[in-house]
């Protein structure tokens, strides 16, 4: 029964988002999460004042990614309203004088920006933040935002496990490093597993991506520029991850950009397309002015990103500056590194933070935008006008958020003996020695409650390391196949679905593009498992 009332929310669930006449996500969600809060209180027994914690620390969750999301759509509209996303458009309609004929060609615009720039933005920042940047271009370019929606979530699986510079692989298996549980060694050998497994998936997932929306005869067509671009960021992956889990995706996803750029500039694998009339070239201080924004955003995600500068470390400083109590609500403190958090809520010992300085959100997307309003001399009205229309389009997707977030918190109350636990666990007894066929899967579940490589990893890790070393199998291994797991969860995430239909203004399509997501998901895991079995 335990086991049956910890998967029946997720099962409603997506009952409810993909039947016909679906429920929003911002009605599914919160309903969920009421349910959810009701079995805690009346079945599995949980303390009241420690659901209603944990209600408050999902709470100040939320602010994590629905600040993404806000930052990502206050740049969109920036851009638009700025001009500056017209001026890109000439310029992709023209780029065939520069780059051969990689404007005329949907597959090559398709891997460049959907593929190559995504696993770099992946690599450096993670967060969600290659949707955020990369759908509104290629939406810009002309593709179908709901195509575009489901084309990033899938090509965005490969680099996670190395996103945001290795943080679901450093961080995610910190637990079970900082106790013992698994050595130094292990970690290395959980980022070869993992980078060994998405290199053999990397072949069919975009393709499988690319399939919203372009034809299987176009893919045939343009098959070895594909396998080319894929191979250009999924090489220096693996060779990287032999030594080093920080910059698998970084580092892969540079190289693989300026390669696929440079094929498809020779036209290399790429099928012949009907030329366009010439246009009259764009100046090259209005094209320059246009690719401001982006390019700062690049480069100050970038620079805050990457270890072995000092700006990360000062972003993520939580050396405490001020303290003060809020009575039963909890301590309220500020660090040095502007990161918020409450601690202690109703003495329960419960508590949450939000990075502001860290977050994808003010840094870059806010700042690029303020800054991007004297680069065009926007007027005051504009500036607002932009501001309030972005607040306007966040509203339905943070009550779907706090819908999740209150869902994931409430469903991991109780430790080893909370819903999350008892679904891993019941797994795990089902299955015995073929779980290395369906470990990737729980991996998965993590990503589908959190939106989170990273939490997957932190809340099945342990779960992971029981059931490998119960039934003899390799530690690494298994953890290396909860990490992909995590990253091709993704793929399915509520909370990623949400914020990529948030960012292109898409209304009520959630339970659509899951139905279309889980397939190439499944057909990850499949290989994952077919990968493992041989390893």
């Amino acid at each position: 029964m335990d086991l049956f009332l910890s998967i029946f929310p997720i099962v409603l669930l997506i009952y409810l988002m993909v039947k016909r006449n679906a429920f929003p996500s911002y009605v599914a969600l919160p309903l969920i999460a009421g349910i959810v809060y009701l079995l805690q209180l009346f079945y599995f027994k949980n303390e009241f004042i420690l659901l209603n914690a944990n209600v408050v620390s999902a709470i100040i969750s939320v602010f994590t990614p629905i600040s993404v999301i806000f930052g990502a759509v206050f740049f969109n509209r920036m851009m638009e309203t700025s001009g500056a996303m017209n001026t890109l458009r000439s310029w992709l309609d023209t780029l065939r004088s520069w780059l051969g004929n990689i404007s005329e060609n949907p597959v090559a615009q398709l891997m460049i920006i959907g593929w190559a720039f995504a696993f770099m933005l992946e690599g450096a920042s993670g967060f969600g933040t290659p949707v955020a940047i990369a759908a509104p271009i290629l939406v810009g370019i002309g593709f179908k935002p709901m195509q575009v929606v489901m084309l990033a979530l899938v090509m965005n699986s490969v680099p996670v496990s190395f996103g945001a510079v290795g943080t679901p692989t450093w961080y995610g298996f910190k637990t079970l490093l900082d106790s013992g549980t698994i050595g130094g060694e292990d970690v290395s050998s959980i980022g070869k597993y993992s980078a060994l497994i998405h290199f053999v998936a990397a072949f069919v997932i975009p393709i499988l991506a690319l399939r919203f929306i372009v034809s299987w005869k176009e893919i045939k067509q343009n098959i070895l520029f594909i396998l080319l671009s894929v191979l250009s960021c999924t090489v220096p992956y693996l060779l990287i991850a032999q030594f080093n889990y920080e910059f698998p995706s970084l580092v892969g996803g540079a190289i693989g950009l300026f390669v696929s750029v440079l094929l498809a500039g020779k036209g290399i694998g790429l099928a012949k397309t009907e030329q366009k009339k010439e246009k009259q070239p764009i100046a090259a201080k209005t094209l320059i002015k246009a690719f401001t924004p982006t390019l700062l955003l690049i480069i100050i995600l970038v620079l805050t990103r990457v270890q072995q500068l000092p700006f990360k470390a000062m972003l993520n400083d939580s050396s405490e500056w001020l303290e003060f109590s809020l009575g039963e609500l909890g301590i309220f403190k500020i660090s040095k590194g502007l990161i918020f958090s409450v601690e202690n809520i109703f003495k329960t010992g419960v508590g949450d933070s939000y990075k502001l300085l860290y977050t994808p959100s003010l840094i870059p997307f806010v700042v690029t935008v303020v800054i991007s309003f004297f680069i065009f001399a926007l007027s005051w009205n504009k500036c607002k006008d932009i501001y309030l229309k972005s607040a306007f389009q966040v509203q339905k997707p943070f009550l779907a958020l706090v819908g999740a977030m209150i869902m994931v918190k409430l469903m991991m109350v109780g430790d080893d003996y909370s819903m999350t636990q008892t679904i891993g666990k019941g797994l795990a007894d089902a299955t015995q020695q073929h779980w290395v066929s369906f470990a990737s899967f729980l991996g998965a579940l993590g990503a589908f409650f959190s939106g989170s490589n990273t939490i997957s990893n932190v809340t099945f890790g342990a779960v992971q390391y029981s059931v490998a070393t119960a039934t003899g199998l390799s530690v690494p291994l298994i953890l290396a196949l909860q990490s992909v797991g995590g990253a091709m969860g993704n793929m399915v995430c509520i909370n990623n679905i949400i914020a990529g239909c948030s960012v292109l203004g898409i209304d009520n399509a959630e339970g659509t593009i899951l139905k279309k997501t889980v397939i190439p998901m499944l057909v990850y895991g499949l290989i994952a498992a077919i990968v493992a079995f041989f390893l």
